[in-house]
């Protein structure tokens, strides 16, 4: 069986978090990285051994240049990604810890990839091949263009018979719920699997799972059928839903599962108490296990529960990149998470 291609398309970003947990007002230094959720996902797949390539867009200069050559050690093609534009991204990163939430300020406006434009990406080549496209609601809210551009993206990949899965990931920071859900609109007319958190669905498109109190650590955990329901009647090439559920007990400490609702079966995984070392990426992750678990022809359920056992262990790394093997996650779901020194 030949290995499977996958493509991802968003922006990644140079990430500066203050040490340990020290908050912005603290911090003399920080600690430089890269993520973004699309890279993020290329990343995780390159990681479990499948033909990933990345596109985006980044600026012809040495950081730039480090981000690049970072995305190939870990395995990522980069040669679909194109040079041009004034800036790339930055985000910073103050992790909480307790009852303190964690905190992130974007400075992205104008990066290399918002004045992407449809047209740029020469689509029809960089997919020849591929068996998947992934993209998230992020790109997409950069700009206008990048909307288009996105539009394009999964337009071309239906077109050609990919799957595409989308990860509706909302940021109130970058846009307003009724601009997303004008643009997250036509996307999803060409997506097939669609992933998003609790409060994804009801943020983007008005769809809330029961009195679920995200904040409260209350979740109805059956209400999220209808949820996933009620997107697949309104986007009818959507078959399958997969969402994530985060009971936040505090800043610290999490319980993770997810529900997955395929039009014919509603999917529960086991429930994994955790305690957050880094959350960022963790929804990442998540869907990332997830294409790997059906695009190497797990069933429904392994595949659910390989994504739920992936972004567990990423809670417990530090950075936005999911650090971990095939062996590790399956491990993991065979042992069930004891913690014992691996000798």
């Amino acid at each position: 069986m030949a290995t499977p291609k996958v493509v991802t398309f968003g922006e990644i970003m140079l990430r500066l978090a203050t040490p340990g947990y020290l908050r912005f007002s603290q911090a003399r230094q920080f600690d430089a990285t890269f993520g973004g959720g699309e890279a993020n996902v290329a990343v995780s797949l390159a990681q479990f051994g499948l033909d990933v390539h990345y596109v985006t867009r980044l600026p012809k200069n040495e950081i730039a240049d480090a981000c690049i050559a970072e995305l190939r050690r870990r395995g990522v093609q980069t040669g679909a990604i194109l040079r041009g534009g004034e800036r790339m991204g930055i985000y910073f990163l103050e992790t909480g810890a307790s009852q303190r939430p964690s905190k992130v300020v974007y400075d992205r406006a104008h990066s290399a990839i918002a004045e992407i434009t449809p047209g740029m990406v020469k689509w029809q080549d960089v997919l020849a091949g591929a068996s998947w496209f992934h993209v998230t609601g992020i790109t997409p809210a950069l700009s206008s263009s990048a909307s288009e551009a996105t539009v394009e993206a999964v337009t071309q990949a239906r077109s050609m018979g990919l799957t595409v899965s989308c990860d509706l990931n909302f940021r109130k920071k970058l846009w307003s719920r009724e601009q997303a859900e004008k643009v997250m609109s036509r996307v999803l007319e060409h997506v097939d699997v669609a992933i998003a958190n609790e409060e994804d669905a009801e943020m983007v498109f008005g769809i809330k799972a029961g009195t679920t109190d995200v904040h409260a650590g209350k979740l109805e955990v059956e209400k999220y059928r209808s949820v996933a329901e009620q997107l697949m009647q309104r986007f009818p090439r959507v078959n399958k839903v997969a969402i994530t559920l985060r009971e936040s007990l505090s800043a610290s400490d999490n319980n993770w599962s997810a529900v997955l609702w395929d039009g014919k079966q509603f999917h529960q995984s086991r429930k994994y108490a955790i305690h957050v070392v880094d959350r960022v990426g963790g929804g990442d992750s998540f869907g990332a296990g997830l294409i790997y678990g059906l695009v190497t022809g797990k069933g429904t359920q392994d595949a659910l529960e390989f994504a739920v056992a992936a972004s567990c262990l990423k809670h417990s790394i530090i950075g936005d990149f999911n650090d971990v093997t095939v062996a590790e996650v399956e491990s993991l779901i065979k042992e069930g998470g004891s913690g014992r020194v691996q000798r």
